[in-house]
């Protein structure tokens, strides 16, 4: 069973979502926000599979609920599902963390598909989306046309200075196993299997400020 929370501040939207996840046999509503802030803390506590992010939304915005629920409950996958298209939104939901985009003009089969492949490891994406992260890889991109989050380039350029998981995890304040799940999104994204090929690739795509530990 897929566990789900939905986070969206139309009370219209978040009750026909309720109705279509009601009519599936392999996915379970567990909880509804009505505003970012919400949508964190129900994460925190109710850990879902898969979170259905609007961006749009009073208190804290879909973007910043999108980091701080990978953040506080790394197994939790975003699916942002929005009326916004254009590029920064996407890249700004992505390089926060979000696994998925989809467009609130898809039809309810696409939807519960993306909650399915979402869950299933995989990155559902409007082909508007796709399009814009394709065009921002042909041009160079980001960090040589990978998307990082913000938590996700801190956690690498530590490794680039050599430290271990333990001291990672201090330095930033986070729970150790949740840097080991930061370093395997890292892997999977950089296409390297172990912390030296990563701290090469720091090396040769990160900006030298990056680089740089604070003091």
């Amino acid at each position: 069973m897929i566990r789900v929370v939905i986070a969206d501040d139309h009370s219209v939207v978040r009750s026909g979502l309720e109705q279509l996840l009601q009519t599936t046999d392999d996915i379970e509503l567990v909880g509804s926000a009505a505003n970012g802030e919400e949508a964190v803390r129900l994460a925190a506590e109710l850990v879902p599979d898969v979170v259905l992010m609007d961006l749009s939304m009073p208190e804290v915005d879909g973007v910043q609920a999108t980091r701080r629920i990978i953040e506080a409950t790394p197994t939790a996958q975003v699916v942002v599902l929005t009326s916004f298209s254009d590029k920064q939104w996407i890249l700004d939901a992505l390089d926060a963390g979000a696994s998925g985009y989809v467009l609130k003009h898809a039809s309810p089969d696409e939807l519960l598909d993306a909650i399915r492949a979402a869950h299933a490891g995989g990155s559902p994406l409007d082909p508007k989306a796709a399009r814009v992260l394709l065009d921002e890889q042909r041009s160079g991109g980001r960090n040589g046309g990978v998307t990082l989050s913000d938590r996700e380039v801190q956690v690498l350029r530590l490794v680039a200075s050599g430290l271990a998981n333990k001291h990672i995890a201090r330095k930033l304040g986070i729970a150790e196993r949740t840097v080991k799940a930061h370093l395997t999104n890292i892997f999977q994204r950089l296409g390297v299997t172990d912390r030296t090929q990563a701290a090469l690739w720091a090396r040769d795509h990160l900006p030298p400020e990056q680089l740089r530990l604070d003091p």
